[in-house]
């Protein structure tokens, strides 16, 4: 990450893979949007500002969304891969390999709260509609996005350590605290310790700051993706 930043501006990380581009702010994990090249997907991010602020409403976390493209600076560049043009961020930014404090920890839980709630909410008010489909006549039904957000979270739950097994017989709504309280008291006991980097089959192993990046990001574009399809 280069020094001499711009007091006023929102550090920014950018991910470039051969077809997709990924912007997402440092501080702010979930805040991260896509596009074709750099610019568009900073623009994204722009646009995305006050979406995030309401998702984050009544945490005092002090959010405060830029005007536009021009209050970001980017501290640092990634590559991509197949993930990135595939429709996921998928680099570890430099600043996600700093310890995690009690503070930070905290802070953490509480974005991720916030997700989980514009996840609920947008489920929510959706119940009973019909979801738009795309072009194509792709995308998946209300059930099926909160369950496909359910098993990823239990993926990435396996990327620092632990271990959750979703089960097809149980109530949604079940599963989901089940897994958010897993969750958080996984973030709990691993953040102040060293993070163990590499293991005999996970391979690297994800840093709490990062989890809490990946899935709040995961979480938020499924929230908004319901919001869009049941307005739609």
């Amino acid at each position: 990450m280069a020094g001499n930043h711009r007091s006023d501006a929102t550090p920014v990380t950018v991910e470039t893979g051969t077809r997709r581009v990924f912007a997402g702010a440092v501080e702010w994990p979930g805040w991260c949007r896509s596009g074709k090249d750099e610019g568009l997907a900073l623009e994204a991010l722009a646009a995305y500002g006050p979406r995030y602020a309401g998702a984050l409403r009544g945490t005092r976390l002090g959010f405060q969304g830029p005007g536009d493209a021009s209050s970001f600076e980017v501290v640092e560049r990634l590559r991509g891969d197949a993930s990135t043009d595939f429709g996921a961020p998928g680099q570890i930014p430099a600043a996600d390999e700093r310890p995690t404090d009690g503070a930070e920890l905290r802070r953490s839980q509480t974005l991720l709260r916030a997700a989980w709630r514009a996840l609920d909410a947008a489920a929510e008010h959706a119940e009973g509609k019909v979801l738009t489909k795309g072009p194509r006549g792709g995308g998946r039904d209300l059930d099926a996005i909160v369950w496909h957000v359910l098993e990823a979270d239990a993926g990435y739950l396996a990327r620092v350590g632990a271990t959750y097994h979703p089960d097809d017989d149980r109530e949604v709504a079940a599963e989901l605290e089940s897994i958010r309280r897993m969750i958080l008291g996984t973030l709990t006991a691993v953040a102040c310790a060293e993070p163990v980097r590499a293991g005999p089959r996970s391979g690297v192993r994800w840093t709490p700051r990062y989890f809490v990046r990946r899935s709040a990001w995961h979480v938020l574009d499924h929230a908004w993706e319901i919001e869009d399809r049941a307005a739609g």
